[in-house]
């Protein structure tokens, strides 16, 4: 079942990231608009605001988390086919109105998910999970992104957008056959309890601030490297038939593999050691695309570059999903943990949001080159790892 809602979490992520981008330098929409909606994502950074919503109420349907994910997953299917129906071309503000509702409902569906799979799982099973979960959300993404581009060179991308949405009512179908995870005996019993006391308890520990600081810049620059390759990549003058192949498809299983790389490194070096390593491997990986830019559109340079970053970012986040799930305290699992990846998302919405102005300010080899050096204050702050231990809670 994780496998299956990894699938379901994945699949809506890059239709308002890189293909949206793509749809949108199709229609001719200039770099500085493309680059601001990045600020499409920020329900994926606020979602703790609600998440104590969905620990508190239960509907009346298929239990607490099961009639909220269904739910949830039903008004996505709805956003994508809204999404589906308008131009960008003519107007970017009903656009993203469509891709704020699209990445609301996403965002939704990731607090329950999340919720389920540690409610669902014994504590040794938690390793296990998360990797069924991640390794289903990358074919999610793939199948979006790399295969919503190929389609785009074939059919319309309204047409596309039509597609995944049928496929993520699909991808719901199981949510209804699944069995509903026991509710805890100290789940909160007040509106009060479920938005405070997770808070309370998280705040208290002398590193919480350093924490979240850490979670704020660890991958910041990869973060926001990403937001513009896609116009990169057409600019060097890749077809999009190429992007998705390479990009999307080749850089699948080149993450794949990465995450299982870390996930051995990880038990053999340690998190401390492996978030150095990693992130150090994160931010040479971003200085590649200085090397591409000046080779010019070379699929096997692209290749080379595309399986160092992928490889790179795979591991990276293996140490960084780790890092993140060893701070929850499990009483209040779901907004705690929501809390830590709506931080983690800051980048990819608010940061990220003038790289298509910096790109056209700096240029390509001047972005890329501050993405790189922008990693080195995350990586200081892991000097002070040994305070965050559980231990000093």
């Amino acid at each position: 079942m994780a496998l299956v809602m990894g699938f379901a979490g994945g699949l809506p992520l890059l239709l308002t990231g890189s293909v949206l981008q793509a749809w949108m330098s199709d229609a001719g929409v200039d770099l500085m608009t493309i680059g601001f909606f990045a600020l499409a994502g920020l329900p994926y950074t606020l979602k703790f605001v609600w998440a104590p919503l969905l620990d508190r109420f239960t509907l009346p349907f298929l239990g607490r988390r099961r009639g909220w994910l269904f739910v949830a997953q039903l008004c996505l299917v709805l956003a994508l086919v809204y999404l589906s129906l308008q131009q960008p071309g003519i107007s970017a503000t009903s656009v993203a109105i469509a891709a704020l509702l699209v990445t609301f409902f996403s965002a939704t569906q990731d607090i329950v998910i999340d919720a389920y799979r540690r409610e669902t799982l014994s504590d040794n099973e938690q390793g296990l999970g998360a990797s069924l979960y991640v390794n289903g959300y990358r074919i999610g993404m793939l199948i979006a992104s790399g295969g919503g581009l190929i389609l785009a060179d074939i059919v319309s991308f309204s047409t596309v957008y039509q597609l995944m949405a049928a496929l993520m009512l699909l991808a719901s179908l199981p949510t209804l056959f699944a069995s509903e995870p026991s509710a805890a005996l100290d789940r909160p019993k007040t509106l009060y309890t479920a938005i405070v006391h997770p808070f309370i308890e998280f705040f208290q520990r002398r590193e919480a601030i350093v924490i979240l600081l850490f979670i704020l810049l660890y991958k910041v620059g990869d973060t926001m490297a990403s937001n513009m390759t896609t116009p990169f990549y057409l600019a060097l003058g890749f077809s999009k038939t190429e992007i998705g192949t390479v990009v999307k498809l080749f850089g699948f299983w080149a993450t794949i593999a990465g995450g299982l790389i870390g996930g051995i490194l990880i038990l053999k070096i340690g998190a401390y050691r492996a978030l150095w390593s990693f992130g150090i491997l994160q931010a040479l990986s971003t200085a590649g695309f200085i090397v591409l830019n000046a080779v010019g559109p070379s699929t096997p340079v692209l290749a080379g570059v595309i399986a160092f970053e992928n490889l790179s970012a795979g591991m990276g986040t293996a140490a960084f999903i780790g890092f993140m799930a060893s701070q929850t305290d499990k009483r209040f699992t779901a907004t705690q943990y929501a809390l830590l990846t709506s931080l983690m998302g800051v980048p990819r919405v608010l940061i990220s949001a003038p790289t298509g102005w910096m790109a056209e300010v700096l240029g390509w080899n001047g972005f890329f080159l501050l993405c790189t050096l922008i990693a080195i204050p995350g990586l200081l702050i892991l000097l002070r790892f040994k305070n965050w231990s559980t231990a000093n809670r």
